[in-house]
């Protein structure tokens, strides 16, 4: 089963990156010339790049090696996403374009209208040299407008003929590129120069798209980073004197070999001053092992809240050692949740394990987490993936806390996201139970975000009986 999908992934990247040469290299240059020659170089270099950087991070590559291949690997496939969404939205406007430029072609061409032959009366004794009724056949009668070509049979001098007369049906350099055009008009042969502009054109803009797309995401991500959002959840059980207690909820940072120390020291300052009461790490924090990530990880130990910070796994920690990283955030000062809650002031905090983690015989356990506290309490759960929201409903869940989705990262991956998870970003309840699920303060893969900016979401707590 893996060496099927494995061989379906090679093939359906071999044929978009196909489609790509062909439409950003092959039509818009000549062959054997030096873009031509470039281009098919990186038709084949870039997808290596690509599957290296993914490759790199499982297998444990050195963190150097990870670096290099995450860079241009993880920006090709954010360029590639938006090159071909760009090409294929002007598939359909090539061929109305080319016609639209035959038609302005066939207009700029108009027929050359021959002027009319001046007709000269003649008289009885003039016309020609010599006068006379004989000269001008007959008395009276004017000389034809044309005079006959000799033919064959009738002495003709070769010489007299005229090097540009056409024999009848043979086309004039005039009436020619006027058939041309309105050939080409009426959808025959395309004139080659008018089908590389249309080509050149349509690279052009698809590179000027993905390249401003592209910039643009990565720069919410790396310049500006995730901005603080705050919802208020009225809870039905929650007492009074917790009304408005406050907990920063913030998923998938995902550290890594392009988002560092730096990344986790904004996100900690940023939290640090929202003065929250608790923190939720909502999985999904790292992407590699301690060995390489934990001094980027370090700055977690800086977070301020009134009860602490807490955290539960997410599937990238499975993909990174999960039981590594679980030791590593509860020397930095983090509680983890594995399968387990706490008691706050007002209502309990629960955690639960990743469902990634059932691979590894550490999936979630609700009834661990659950089972046994006192239903008249209000509860808030952990949970790194929106799909065990209806777990949560069966044990009676107030409120559950989630990642994972990204928001879809980079449009239009929320319609994917949005097949896979209840919930993609954003507040719903199902039944009795609400689900907030935030859009994730880092990035996977490309570090590159569009329509789905990060965030780090002030959950504010609202008690009904205030």
């Amino acid at each position: 089963m893996i060496i099927v999908f494995l061989v379906l992934v090679v093939g359906v990247l071999g044929a978009v990156h196909y489609y790509l040469w062909r439409r950003l290299v092959r039509d818009v240059s000549r062959p054997g010339g030096g873009y031509r020659r470039a281009g098919t170089a990186l038709a084949v270099l870039l997808p290596l790049l690509a599957v290296g950087a993914q490759v790199a991070g499982r297998a444990e590559a050195p963190f150097g090696v990870q670096q290099a291949l995450a860079w241009p690997g993880f920006l090709w496939f954010a360029l590639l996403v938006y090159l071909l969404l760009t090409l294929l939205v002007l598939e359909p406007v090539r061929p109305l374009a080319r016609r639209l430029l035959a038609r302005r072609a066939a207009r700029r061409t108009r027929p050359v209208t021959a002027p009319e032959p001046r007709r000269e009366p003649v008289g009885v004794s003039g016309g020609l040299p010599g006068g006379g009724a004989d000269a001008v056949g007959g008395a009276g009668r004017p000389l034809p407008d044309v005079l006959e070509p000799q033919t064959a049979g009738h002495d003709a001098d070769p010489s007299d003929a005229d090097p540009h007369a056409t024999t009848p049906g043979e086309a004039t350099p005039v009436t020619a590129g006027r058939d041309e055009a309105a050939r080409t008009a009426e959808g025959g042969a395309p004139d080659p120069s008018r089908r590389l502009f249309v080509a050149r054109a349509a690279a052009l803009t698809a590179g000027l798209v993905a390249t401003g797309t592209v910039g643009y995401g990565a720069h919410s991500v790396l310049a500006v980073g995730p901005r603080l959002k705050r919802v208020r959840v009225p809870l039905a059980r929650l007492p009074r004197a917790a009304h408005g207690y406050r907990i920063a909820v913030v998923s998938d940072i995902h550290i890594g070999p392009i988002l560092g120390r730096a990344h986790t020291r904004r996100i900690v300052d940023l939290i640090n001053g929202a003065d929250v009461d608790a923190v939720a790490v909502v999985g999904d924090l790292v992407d590699g092992s301690v060995a390489h990530l934990g001094d980027a990880a370090e700055p977690l130990a800086r977070l301020r809240s009134r009860d602490g910070a807490y955290f539960v796994t997410g599937n990238h920690e499975y993909f990174s050692g999960a039981e590594q990283w679980v030791d590593h955030v509860r020397e930095l000062g983090l509680r983890p949740l594995e399968n387990a809650r706490v008691e706050l002031p007002g209502f309990d905090l629960a955690g639960v394990n990743d469902v990634a983690g059932e691979s590894y015989g550490d999936g979630p356990d609700f009834a661990a987490a659950l089972g046994d506290r006192d239903p008249a309490r209000a509860s808030v759960l952990l949970a790194h993936q929106p799909v065990v929201i209806h777990d949560a409903v069966e044990h009676g869940v107030d409120l559950q806390l989630s990642g994972h989705t990204h928001g879809g990262q980079m449009w239009p991956g929320n319609l994917l996201a949005d097949l896979a998870n209840p919930t993609v970003a954003g507040l719903e309840r199902y039944g009795d139970t609400q689900l907030y699920v935030t859009r994730g303060a880092g990035a996977w893969g490309p570090p590159v975000r569009v329509g789905a900016e990060p965030d780090i979401t002030v959950v504010e707590l609202a008690s009904r009986q205030a």
